[in-house]
């Protein structure tokens, strides 16, 4: 994708802040990071750098994802419908090609962990970008809001953050491609950000999302291939458009396709 240079050097910007805010580069690593638009650290080639480079599901039994199998997976679609301020949104989460991505969503969903939770990042300025939230940090109101964008799922039976691959399926691709971006300008993604597109928000590590996502204000090509997109808002985008950064979940609902979740051992 060719831009112009205000165009280019706005999306440095906004790549940038894809990143943890107010952390440093080694914090990036455990702490996983989503949009933001005040984010500190600075953009560099290798943030922005893009590579065909990854790893195909094929060969998610390997070593090359570890505990890739331990993931939740959703073999196939759901419907869920978020409740901001007691109006619906309906997200339609892709597993078919975004299966890991998609699992741990719903599989997050059925857990209630999104119940409560506040958007701490809404970037409409200069122009439409992203809506964030899924920081279970955020159910606790005296977190200070400063940490809002640093927080993980952490499983209450290992006690460790849940952390998902990126995974983005090419289209022509059998299956998603793991571990690394790619160049999407030279390959087209599957699910590509396009206005209303859920997607999982990361740090600077590919491997790093949790449970924040955002949900995108208008088309952001420029990220496709950096982040997974799993699914995308099919009725409500005129409640997404009224959330105001502090507006809370008030509740999310699988309605349809749970039996299309698959949790290992069970």
């Amino acid at each position: 994708m060719r831009l112009k240079t205000s165009q280019f050097l706005l999306s440095l910007v906004i790549i940038s802040a894809l990143m943890l805010g107010g952390c440093s580069t080694q914090q990036l690593a455990s702490n996983p990071s989503s949009p933001t638009s005040t984010a500190t650290s600075t953009t560099n080639d290798t943030e922005i750098k893009t590579t065909t480079e990854a790893t195909s599901v094929s060969q998610t039994s390997s070593e090359s994802i570890p505990g890739i199998t331990d993931l939740p997976r959703l073999e196939g679609k759901a419907t869920v419908v978020l409740t901001v301020k007691g109006s619906p949104i309906t997200i339609e989460v892709d597993g078919t090609d975004a299966p890991i991505t998609a699992g741990n969503f719903v599989d997050l969903v059925q857990k209630g962990v999104y119940d409560g939770l506040a958007f701490h990042r809404v970037v409409r300025d200069p122009q439409p970008f992203v809506v964030q939230g899924g920081d279970p940090q955020s159910k606790d109101p005296k977190v200070p809001a400063d940490r809002l964008g640093t927080g993980s799922y952490i499983d209450p039976k290992t006690r460790n953050a849940r952390y998902i691959p990126l995974e983005v399926k090419a289209k022509g691709s059998d299956t998603p491609t793991y571990n690394k971006p790619f160049d999407a300008t030279a390959q087209a993604v599957v699910l590509p950000h396009k206005l209303g597109a859920v997607a999982m928000a990361r740090s600077q590590a590919p491997d790093s999302a949790s449970a924040q996502f955002y949900i995108a204000l208008a088309d952001l090509a420029f990220l496709d291939g950096n982040y997974a997109v799993f699914g995308n808002v099919t009725q409500g985008f005129d409640v997404v458009n009224k959330i105001k950064q502090g507006d809370r979940i008030d509740s999310a609902k699988v309605t349809q396709g749970a039996e299309n979740l698959k949790i290992p051992g069970q």
